[in-house]
């Protein structure tokens, strides 16, 4: 390949890439992220889990900017049962945070309690255990409010606000209509539709699924 041929196909991908941006921007719809149980760790309560100074092991980028998969994984337990291999997501944060199922209370024996991520007041408790030590904390276990991630920008293409509270449409043999999904506005979010395992399986809605926004 010589070099015109080079600058024309650089050209050519950069003009592909830029109407892939376009349509999306012009796009009702929004992919879905599903989201299986698992735990945010406090720097602290890491140290307690896997010995003092551990750092996070990145195993792989999510879609969230900043956020990854790590290899570390940790044993929940509760009243009545326990769920291992529970999977640490990163970076570290000021406090633990336990995601799980709604199906996941009932083998724990606590209650089940929908909040937005970082709404933990009120919370369960719950003892997890990892390789060097176990925690017991006092608050912190939800099961994750339906929410969708988005920019500002978005947020006025859509025609929706932070905090606000919307109805979303999926297609396909199972779909239906979720109502309370919580938008969450910020210049750090990627547009995303979360939802967890239970109410993707329930709409027959995978990881290449896509959704709308009814009001």
């Amino acid at each position: 390949m010589d070099k015109s041929e080079a600058v024309l196909k650089l050209l050519l991908e950069a003009v592909q890439s830029s109407i892939a941006r376009q349509a999306q921007q012009e796009s009702n719809e929004i992919p879905v992220g599903v989201s299986n149980r698992h735990i945010h760790l406090s720097q602290s309560d890491l140290n307690s889990l896997f010995g003092e100074g551990c750092q996070l092991t990145k195993m792989k980028e999510l879609s969230q900017p900043g956020q990854y998969a790590c290899k570390e994984t940790v044993t929940i337990c509760g009243p009545k049962g326990a769920i291992e291999k529970v999977r640490v997501l990163g970076p570290v944060r000021s406090k633990t945070q336990v995601e799980v199922l709604t199906g996941d209370c009932f083998k724990l024996g606590v209650p089940a309690q929908a909040r937005l991520s970082g709404e933990l007041t009120g919370t369960p408790g719950i003892t997890i255990i990892g390789p060097k030590g176990s925690v017991q904390t006092t608050e912190g276990l939800i099961v994750a409010q339906r929410h969708i991630h988005m920019t500002p920008a978005d947020a006025q293409r859509f025609g929706v606000a932070d905090g606000q509270t919307v109805s979303i449409k999926a297609g396909g043999p199972k779909g239906g209509i979720y109502s309370n999904v919580a938008v969450r506005a910020n210049d750090a979010s990627a547009l995303e539709c979360h939802l967890d395992t239970e109410e993707a399986n329930a709409m027959g809605l995978g990881s290449s699924a896509k959704i709308t926004i009814v009001k």
